[in-house]
């Protein structure tokens, strides 16, 4: 195991930006983790546990799943395991192997979300949100309200007679 060590909380400082990191240059650490899925990495975690174990699966918790797995609690001996999930908030730092290409791993190659056709507030947000906007649409929404006077002028017909 390597000495690359990624912190799932960042420090603060330094680096532009509130949040002490300029995220148009970061990359989402759990996207990173899911590149790394084959990969046998060490895993501290917040109690002090070591967790050793080939990365199977990481969701978009950073809950991450392992198999071949070695867990180290503190101050005790070693168990082994064929496959142990570990919830994402519990993971103080990953170590990497050492053969691990940085360089190719952090290029964020997610597809990227465009922005929104109109700005939110805006009216014609709202109109295309309601699904308004644009010719035709609303067949069902105008056959129910067409059946519901129907029925309702038909019940009132019935009890004047």
């Amino acid at each position: 195991f390597g000495s690359s060590r990624f912190d799932s909380k960042p420090k603060r400082g330094g680096c532009e930006g509130r949040g002490g990191l300029d995220r148009s240059l970061t990359m989402k650490l759990n996207r990173f983790l899911g590149k790394m899925v084959n990969e046998t990495v060490t895993m501290e975690l917040k109690n002090g546990t070591q967790v050793s174990g080939t990365i199977t699966a990481v969701d978009s918790s950073m809950n991450t799943h392992l198999k071949q797995v070695k867990v180290t609690v503190r101050h005790k001996n070693p168990v082994s395991m064929a496959y142990l999930s570990i919830r994402g908030a519990n993971i103080r730092y990953v170590i990497l192997p050492d053969h691990a290409d940085l360089n190719i791993l952090l290029i964020d190659d997610a597809p990227k979300q465009n922005p929104p056709k109109y700005p939110a507030g805006s009216k014609k947000a709202k109109k295309a949100a309601a699904g308004g906007g644009g010719g035709g649409g609303g067949g069902d929404r105008d056959r129910d309200r067409d059946r519901d006077r129907d029925r309702d002028r038909d019940r009132d017909r019935d009890r004047r007679r």
